[in-house]
Order: structure tokens, then sequence, then C-alpha cells
């Protein structure tokens, strides 16, 4: 299947590593132009030359923390003569915990991070799109926004609002042939995922790989799942056979959440 992607461009951040460098890694595969965006320049140049080394294509890289204004203002001089077609906006999750663990600081962290940034991302991107009249904003959330997980309290609430600004946005710019999605996934094999096994391992004694097993028992599917799925799915939701899917929030969890809808 062609997605039509062929001389789009595509901005994704968070995408040195897991779920971020999967997606850019998909658009890519597909002939989007892709502009990759992380905190830590080494560990992008070596996703570029991953990239690279299955496409033919190099990405371009902007190496800024998204959850500083001074990241942000990197970027948009990143991407300032580049018409940017798809925004792939992720970014690595705030830290686990219950309420009471987290002071007002934390809080305000998680919120730049989370929030802000995706705020500001589609800020930059959406007027270019409008007067184009073809855009795809994709937000990476969680699985937490459709049932929240306990100890993620930060990202449970930081992403169910970029969840209602997604479906916001939809309603008021589809006209403009811009679509929004989040894209939702659940115990998925990153870095993260093994940061929240080894906390887990700490408070209950039990060995990592035991806990990574727990998750698996909890999936239908019964394995947690890998980047390069939740990826397929970005390509899909930015090409053109994906024009009429706007507004929504598409799990890829493998069956875990238990809701209807």
């Amino acid at each position: 299947m062609d997605l039509g992607l062929t001389n789009k461009h595509a901005l994704v951040t968070g995408a040195s590593s897991g779920l971020g460098a999967a997606s850019a890694m998909a658009l890519a595969r597909e002939g989007a132009t892709v502009v990759i965006n992380a905190r830590d320049a080494d560990r992008l140049a070596k996703a570029a030359d991953w990239i690279e080394g299955e496409t033919g294509n190099r990405p371009g890289i902007i190496a800024a923390d998204i959850a500083t204004a001074r990241g942000l203002t990197a970027i948009e001089k990143g991407i300032r003569d580049i018409p940017i077609d798809i925004l792939v906006s992720n970014g690595g999750g705030p830290p686990p915990g219950q309420f009471l663990e987290h002071e007002s600081a934390r809080w305000e962290d998680a919120a730049r991070l989370v929030l802000d940034s995706a705020r500001s991302l589609t800020r930059m991107v959406l007027p270019g799109m409008i007067d184009r009249g073809w855009g795809r904003l994709l937000y990476i959330t969680s699985v937490g926004v459709l049932q929240p997980v306990d100890d993620l309290i930060l990202s449970n609430t930081y992403r169910a609002g970029v969840t209602a600004m997604c479906k916001t946005i939809s309603n008021n710019y589809a006209q403009h042939g811009v679509t929004a999605n989040c894209v939702c996934p659940g115990y998925t094999a990153t870095e993260r995922l093994m940061g929240l096994a080894t906390r887990r391992s700490q408070e209950t004694g039990k060995t990592r790989e035991d806990i990574l097993e727990e998750f698996a028992s909890m999936i239908p599917r019964k394995r947690v799942g890998n980047p390069e799925e939740l990826g397929a799915l970005v390509a899909f939701l930015a090409g053109e056979q994906a024009g009429y899917i706007s507004g929504t929030s598409i799990p890829v969890d493998g069956g875990l959440h238990k809701s209807l809808l």
C-alpha cells in the first residue's frame, strides 16, 4: 500500500530511541523526509545512522529539550524553512509515583514535558498545514488516558490534557484538510517500560524479569508490544488513506484496556 508520503515532511520528537525512533523509521520507509529531535545529540546521530542505513535517506537532526523554552525555540528555528506536513509529538514520560509522592515542582515539570510541549509544537506547524490544505497531527499519549495506571498519575493527568486538546483541534481544523489523532501505547518494550519494571522490582522484591512477565500476563496478547508495531500505525495515520480518521485515540496495547470505546 502506497501511503502517499513521498515529498511529505515530518517532525518527530523524542526520536532517539523507542516509540519516536520507530515512528520516524516507519515514516522514512514510506518516503517521507524526516526531521528527528531529542535531547542527546549522540543518540540522535545513531538513530539517524539507523534510519539512513535502512532507507537511504538521512533525517535532519535537532538536538533540543522540548520541556524547555530554549529547546522549543531551537526546534522552531530548525524547521523554519521546512514545510512540516506531519507532526509526531512524543516525549519521555514523567516519573512514576502516586499523588502524594509528587511535589508541586514535579507537577510543573511534567506539564512542560507532556502538555506544554505538545501545544507549542502544534502552534509551530499548524498554520503552515492550514495554508497548504493538508496536515497530520499525531500525539503519542498512553493507554493510561483510556484506563489510568495507578502509579502514573502525572502521565495520566497531562496526557489526558493532550487528548482533549487533540480532539478540539480535530473539530476546529478538519475543514482545512488537517487531521489530529492520538496513538495510545500500552506496555511496550522501551526504556520507559524497563524503568517502570525496575521501580516495581525495588518496591516488591521481585526480579525485573518477574515484573515484565506480570505485565505480559495482564495483556490478552500475552506479550508486551514492539515499538515497530506502534510506528506502523503512526505511518498509516499520516498517510492519504487516513484522511477521514480524525479526533480519535487509538490504543496499541494488545487488548489491555477493557472499555468498549
